[in-house]
């Protein structure tokens, strides 16, 4: 729920900050005063695109904010925990800072976040319906996600969705197959480099011992000669070595052990260095004997180090690449090789995968058949109080073209809104309905039966009421007055009728202010309200008829409440207490 909303430098409005609690808030004031620029400062907390328009004249930023209580939203909560956003289990502050070069950041409780981000998270917390909301109804893709919405079908949609990218992966998989035609030279040529290939041991570990091999045949000479050098100076006949000079030390530090009892412990370290000394001589020395100079061993290692370079350059690839493309090859031969196979097969399995598809897309066309039979029901009757009697509203589901013959992730129909807007009339499509006050009213009946279809716990309404009055406009005050009590509405309006069916109500007012026009919202208590209904009925002159007027108004709305529910009379007398 909507717990407060903060503007700065928005548009015409210097600063203002107002508190939102349940129930139906309505938002009213004179034309061009700035109502709707509330339902604005929402939609661009959700995410929507702004142009530094929105900035009041002289200023460097506009700054929006609004709060919300998730006590009662867990989709809103877990969003936040997986985004690891969540600060507060049932708080949320939303803020967005709109800058005159253009530019925009947004923050979701105090962490920056992407626009994205912020739509998504204000799916979840607020929908908005604006004055032309109507329209975006004549399209049928708007038609077929709002019956899905009211049918509350995710599971069998993405049930539908999921068999039919199995079924399209299968026939992508045949055509590819398909497409190759006559694979037999395709075959000849891979099975000619898949030979020269698993000629030679191309695998890292072989490579790495042979390149080994090449460099110690290669180096062979200054090897030996090394080795043979090292062995003379560690323990070599001629001249004095290290083995001896170790033992020389020895014996001299030993004769006066007994005067020094340190010169026990080195006597001890030369111990151990003349055992490392005499092992070290062991591995030289076999070293030194596994060393050979084989002038035809290293032509051979020559060889296999050309042919493996030449099939290097003859693949473009680089020679620790040659086994993974050499695997690559064998796995592309074995499925042509069996391609004809593999074609016999994929035909049973799109079989089959078309079956599923169609299971599942049965199981989606019931929810829709039945939500729209609930859906033409409840809009009809709406129909009916709107000032439409006879008329009748059907949701018609056809087979979508070709349904069942091709994968639609969508299900195997479309659907299309009827409407017949006078008794005795054929229904025809919603978007051939040529009256504009008709649409209005018909698509406004339509939102309002589809309305809770969701759990947004947030509902806005801009001035979704123009183009109605009188009694029709007081059902339509009412039917939101009554979907207040399952979610919080806020509605921009003009319609006195509406106005007095809200829990609380502000007001929007422009005036110059050192030349510059600004707007204030102001929140109305008993009495301001009642002016404010009888001005909207009374139009420029006020007098006591428009007053009486309003202040039937108000106490109808909340002898409704009273009557409609008698177990809630008690909080119905503290609304009745703040109408007046």
């Amino acid at each position: 729920m909507l717990t407060h909303l903060a503007l700065k430098d928005f548009a015409v409005v210097r600063a203002t900050e107002l508190e939102f609690g349940p129930g139906m808030t309505v938002i009213s004031g004179e034309t061009g005063a700035g109502k709707s620029l509330l339902v604005d400062a929402l939609g661009f907390l959700s995410g929507l695109r702004a142009d530094s328009g929105v900035v009041r004249h002289g200023s460097e930023r506009a700054e929006l904010a609004a709060g919300f209580d998730l006590s009662g939203n867990a989709l809103a909560r877990q969003w936040l925990r997986e985004q690891e956003l969540d600060e507060d289990d049932e708080q949320c502050q939303l803020r967005r800072v709109i800058r005159a070069d253009g530019g925009s950041r947004a923050w979701i409780n105090g962490r920056p976040v992407t626009l994205a981000q912020l739509g998504e998270l204000a799916g979840l917390l607020v929908e908005i319906h604006g004055q032309h909301e109507h329209q975006s109804l004549l399209a049928r893709a708007s038609q077929l996600a709002l019956l899905d919405a009211h049918a509350r079908n995710d599971a069998e949609r993405a049930a539908v969705r999921e068999a039919a990218a199995d079924w399209q992966s299968l026939l992508d998989e045949r055509e590819a197959l398909q497409s190759r035609g006559d694979v037999g030279d395709r075959i000849g040529w891979l099975e000619h480099q898949l030979a020269e290939l698993e000629r030679e041991d191309l695998d890292p570990a072989a490579l790495e011992a042979l390149d080994l091999a090449h460099r110690r045949q290669a180096n062979a000479a200054g090897l030996i000669a090394a080795c043979e050098e090292a062995l003379a100076r560690i323990d070599g006949d001629e001249g004095p070595s290290l083995a001896s000079l170790l033992q020389q030390a020895r014996g001299g530090l030993s004769r006066f052990a007994g005067d020094e009892p340190r010169l026990g412990e080195v006597d001890t370290l030369l111990e151990g260095a003349s055992v490392q000394l005499q092992e070290a001589l062991a591995l030289l020395g076999r070293v030194r004997d596994d060393l050979d100079l084989d002038p035809d061993r290293f032509e051979e290692l020559e060889r296999r180090l050309t042919r493996i370079h030449d099939l290097s350059r003859k693949h473009r690839l680089p020679v620790a690449e040659l086994a993974a493309h050499r695997d690559a090859v064998a796995a592309e031969l074995e499925l042509l090789r069996g391609a004809g196979d593999r074609l016999l097969q994929l035909d049973a399995e799109i079989a089959r995968a078309s079956a599923r598809w169609s299971e599942a897309a049965a199981a989606l066309t019931a929810t829709r058949g039945a939500a729209g039979e609930a859906l033409a029901t409840a809009t009809t009757a709406l129909i009916d109080e709107l000032g439409m009697g006879g008329g009748r509203f059907l949701v018609e589901l056809e087979p979508a073209p070709a349904a069942g013959t091709r994968p639609d992730p969508n299900g195997a129909e479309r659907v299309e809104f009827l409407v017949a807007a006078n008794a005795g009339q054929p229904p025809r499509p919603l978007r051939k309905v040529a009256s504009g006050g008709e649409l209005s009213r018909i698509s406004l009946a339509i939102e309002v039966a589809a309305l809770g279809s969701d759990a947004v716990p947030t509902m806005v309404f801009d001035e979704v009421d123009s183009g109605i009055g009188g009694a029709v406009a007081e059902i339509v005050g009412r039917k939101l007055r009554a979907l207040g009590r399952s979610r919080q509405v806020l509605c921009v309006t003009h319609q006195p009728q509406v106005a007095a069916q809200g829990h609380a109500h502000y007001r929007v007012s422009k005036a110059p202010v050192e030349g510059i026009t600004r707007s204030s919202v102001e929140r109305l208590d008993g009495e301001g309200r009642l002016a404010e209904v009888a001005r909207m009925l009374g139009g420029v002159e006020v007098g006591p008829e428009a007053h009486a007027a309003a202040r039937r108004l108000l106490e109808e709305a909340v002898a409704a409440d009273a009557a409609e529910s008698a177990p809630r009379r008690g909080g119905s007398r503290q609304r009745a207490a703040a109408a007046r």
